[in-house]
């Protein structure tokens, strides 16, 4: 797997406080930007994050580009409704020479499994290559290749959403493919944004768990785990 910041809000924290501050203020944005220093600004976001304010981080967005991950794992990060989503399309891109897939370490791990799933696999990417080689269209083809099949996808999300991404893909109880890539993705816009992103995370990090008897019950290890990110302990 493979997870890169491509682009991201130009002064991301800077553009939240400006506007926090036009909300309450008389002034014209132009006086907004030149009256308050970066020092300023970082007061006033620990304000609106302690406050609850987070529509202002709406206007702060990120564009992440992110490869060797399953359509298992898409198919779950697509259900994040606010963002946009650009994938490889099994339609009009054809996988003749080459389809990588995705294997869970609970398979990987076990001899057994693994050659019972690299078996599954390859014959079902060789059913799509015979398919295609005897006329059948490729966005007919894709229908025999299985959700293990590798892709990539380029995804968009405002702070305020990933605030909220975060808090259910990091949890312990997410799937651990996607869970490592909300990790990935955490740790970098926390190089970006240190302080929207201050207590980003599961929420046992920051509060108590919200899953109830549904918890892992390891609330203890996930905040050493995110220790290491700058959380209080």
């Amino acid at each position: 797997m493979k997870v890169t910041l491509l682009n991201y809000t130009r002064n991301p924290e800077d553009t939240a406080a400006q506007a926090a501050r036009l909300c309450y203020s008389p002034s014209d944005i132009k006086d907004i930007v030149k009256k308050y220093d970066k020092e300023s600004n970082i007061g006033l976001i620990n304000k609106i994050m302690s406050s609850g304010h987070h529509s202002v981080l709406e206007h702060v967005s990120f564009t992440f580009g992110i490869e060797g991950i399953s359509r298992v794992t898409t198919h779950q990060l697509v259900r994040h409704r606010i963002a946009s989503f650009s994938q490889q399309s099994q339609r009009y891109v054809l996988f003749k020479d080459n389809l990588d897939c995705i294997i869970p370490d609970t398979i990987k791990n076990n001899p057994e499994a693994s050659k019972k799933y690299q078996k599954a696999f390859n014959n079902a990417y060789t059913t799509y290559k015979e398919l295609v080689d005897i006329g059948i269209p490729q966005e007919d083809a894709r229908y025999i290749l299985p959700n293990g099949a590798e892709t990539k996808i380029v995804v968009t999300m405002n702070a305020r959403a990933l605030l909220h991404f975060f808090s259910l893909r990091c949890c312990l109880r997410a799937q651990k493919e996607i869970r490592d890539m909300a990790k990935t993705m955490l740790l970098l816009v926390k190089a970006k944004c240190p302080v929207i992103f201050a207590d980003a995370g599961p929420e046992c990090v920051s509060a108590t768990c919200p899953e109830g008897k549904m918890t892992c019950g390891k609330a203890k290890e996930v905040k050493k785990e995110y220790k290491a990110l700058g959380y209080p302990s």
